[in-house]
């Protein structure tokens, strides 16, 4: 064989050899990657459920306030808590024949509560314009003492459990008010744990939450 074709050769197998160590030194950290994909969301989920409140407290939420009213009438329904109250983020849906304007996803939120079979009279949605998760936690600290609420049931979306117990606890500290947070089953608009990555609301959802809350650590 020529020497130029043996060099070309010798090239080529080094190539491949440089090629496979390379790969299989990478096998490890995928492996820790995809891991961690599939096990971040479960990190973000906390329940803590009451079995009986004086309220049901519906967080804001535009791109999943069906799951978030529809869990908060089931456990109406269940008999958990006489009344439900919506905060508002001042967030407006799409146009309304009915109104013949654009609706707060609050507003939204109530018609589906409503849908559910939760009467008008059991529903109140608090109009103070809220920013945050932070600033819902407040406002309702608010309401819940001047009429008199001992315990509220917060329903929110799973991936939002976390960062709102953690702030909630810390905004209702010594309030003397019981506190649970719970969410809807994953999979109606937020997306499962297993195929978050596949959703944009996924990646807003998941990465977005951890990224939230070490901000809300920082600030609060």
């Amino acid at each position: 064989m020529p020497f130029a074709a043996r060099d070309r050769q010798t090239r080529g197998r080094s190539r491949v050899s440089c090629a496979g160590r390379r790969a299989r030194a990478l096998t490890p950290v995928l492996i820790v990657c995809l891991l961690l994909a599939v096990l971040a969301p479960y990190g973000l989920i906390e329940r803590s459920t009451l079995a009986q409140s004086d309220a049901i407290v519906v967080l804001s939420g535009s791109s999943t306030y069906l799951e978030r009213a529809g869990w908060a009438a089931h456990l109406w329904r269940e008999g958990r808590a006489p009344r439900i109250i919506l905060t508002n983020d001042g967030q407006s849906a799409g146009w309304d024949e009915a109104r013949q304007r654009n609706p707060s996803f609050a507003e939204r939120a109530a018609d589906e509560l409503r849908r559910q079979g939760v009467p008008p009279q059991q529903i109140e949605v608090i109009p103070q314009v809220v920013a945050s998760t932070h600033d819902e936690a407040l406002l309702v600290r608010q309401y819940a003492q001047t009429r008199g609420l001992h315990s509220l049931q917060f329903v929110t979306s799973a991936y939002h459990t976390r960062r709102a117990r953690w702030t909630l606890e810390r905004v209702f500290a010594g309030s003397g008010v019981a506190l649970g947070v719970d969410a809807p089953p994953t999979g109606q608009q937020s997306p499962t744990p297993l195929l978050w990555w596949a959703d944009v609301l996924g990646w807003k959802s998941v990465p977005g939450e951890y990224l939230k809350f070490i901000y809300y650590r920082a600030r609060y």
